[in-house]
Order: C-alpha cells, then structure tokens, then sequence
C-alpha cells in the first residue's frame, strides 16, 4: 500500500505507544526498522573550524523517508562538491515515535462494509521523529570554503521537511 501524504502526520501527537520487553503487555507487537541508512557521514575524525545546523521553527513531526530524502540529497551535493574528507555530516533526530494508521475501506459501497471502532488504536505504519521549535535537524561542519556550499545543501532539502527551518550556523572550537 502506498504512503499517504506528510501531512496525515507532521502534526504532533500523543507520544504514546508503549514499547514492552514483555511482549503480552506491548500494544505495539512489532516496531517498524527505521529507513535511516547512515546517521554520520564525511571524515569523522577532523575537527572543523566551522558547523552549521538545520534548525527547526516549529513544532513537528517528520517522517523517517523524508529524513533520509534529505540525508541523502545533501551527502550527494557535499561529497560531489567539498569532497569525502572535507566535511563532516550528522543527523542530529532520531525517529522513535511509531505513526500508526486504522485502515478503512474506501471507495463505492465501503460504508457498508466497514464503519470503524471509536477510540480505535490501529496498526503501525511507519515511525517518525519529534521536533520541538529550535531543534537541530542536521549538522555540517566544514572549514571557510565550504561554508557556502554547505547552506546550498540545506536550502536544497526544504521542500522535503514538512517544516519551515533555520541556518544556524557558529564556530566550532
């Protein structure tokens, strides 16, 4: 089954969804993998002089595919242009919140097929991250040259986060 659009879920909801040891007292039986390949990326060792940071203006949630749409887009623009040792790149988000979908029949003839439970809890879907405003989305460090090849990357990748955000960026050190 496909998808549904980010909005059906880039509002935040109640984060409960008690994961459990004990398998009988989890609601949730079986949490879906995250799609997040790589969380660091770049030289892992240099130290940089200089980080930028994607930051969140509100409060959201975002989807682990359109995490890793971003992930990847900004790994392809800093590897083709700074190199592999010349950056640094980290997600900085984590999704635990599991999205979970009470699925209806739809089309001609579904209302008197189906009509639902109230309150109904329904079945995992996906999982997503939280942000709060001024959350750091993603980080980049680079030296002075590739300041502006880094805020490129992250202007690349707005349309893909359901949330308007903000270049931060500072001196590492």
């Amino acid at each position: 089954m496909a998808l549904r659009k980010g909005i059906a879920y880039r509002h935040l909801e109640r984060p409960y969804t008690r994961k459990s040891r004990v398998k009988s007292k989890g609601y949730i039986k079986t949490v879906p993998h995250t799609k997040i390949v790589k969380f660091q990326m770049g030289n892992l060792q240099k130290k940089f002089s200089y980080k930028l940071a994607l930051v969140s203006k509100e409060n959201v949630q975002v989807r682990d595919n359109a995490i890793e749409a971003a992930r990847m887009t900004i790994n392809r623009i800093l590897e083709a242009k700074l190199g592999k040792n010349n950056y640094f790149f980290r997600i900085r988000v984590y999704p635990h919140h599991i999205l979970r979908e009470h699925k209806m029949l739809t089309g001609a003839g579904a209302d008197r097929l189906q009509c639902g439970m109230k309150l109904s809890f329904g079945r995992p879907v996906g999982i997503a991250a939280q942000l709060k405003e001024g959350d750091e989305i993603f980080e980049i460090g680079v030296e002075k040259n590739g300041i502006e090849i880094a805020k490129t990357a992250f202007n690349s990748i707005r349309s893909k986060l359901p949330c308007t955000t903000a270049i931060v960026s500072a001196v590492a050190g």
